[in-house]
């Protein structure tokens, strides 16, 4: 990645980031974010390529190096993802095994398992909204 410094005065040097390369490590950062999410909750490649709306060969490729670009509906499923999984690790105190029982549990108030309404967007809003909402009552 190339970057230059901008002199803000004679004796401050700034690191200038291009826009695109901002991008670039943003869609990094969600990308192994999202799959080491996907990983410590055991979710397969077929269930994570649900969640993001993409095919199970397009995840595979998100491990081989691809990204979630920016400005994508597999991005910003994802940014949902990650804040489920944000709450959920709160919660449970960083328990993953807890964690990934309360995924696999029914559970009324979402009206199913969480690992199985999590595959649709709805599904992945209102999970995301349930655990925010307890989570502020912690």
């Amino acid at each position: 990645m190339l970057y230059s410094f901008m002199w803000k005065d004679a004796m401050t040097a700034r690191l200038a980031i291009p826009d695109n390369a901002a991008a670039d490590e943003r869609a990094r950062v969600v990308t192994t974010a999202v799959l080491r999410a996907a990983a410590s909750w055991q979710i397969s490649k077929t269930v994570l390529a649900r969640i993001l709306g993409l095919s199970p060969a397009s995840v595979t490729r998100l491990s081989a190096g691809g990204e979630l670009r920016p400005g994508t509906k597999p991005y910003e499923l994802g940014l949902l993802l990650l804040r489920l999984y944000r709450s959920l690790d709160a919660i449970m105190g960083g328990d993953r095994d807890l964690a990934r029982q309360w995924l696999a549990a029914h559970n009324r108030a979402l009206g199913g398992r969480p690992v199985d309404r999590i595959t649709t967007i709805v599904g992945l809003t209102e999970a995301a909204a349930h655990v925010d909402a307890f989570r502020a009552r912690v």
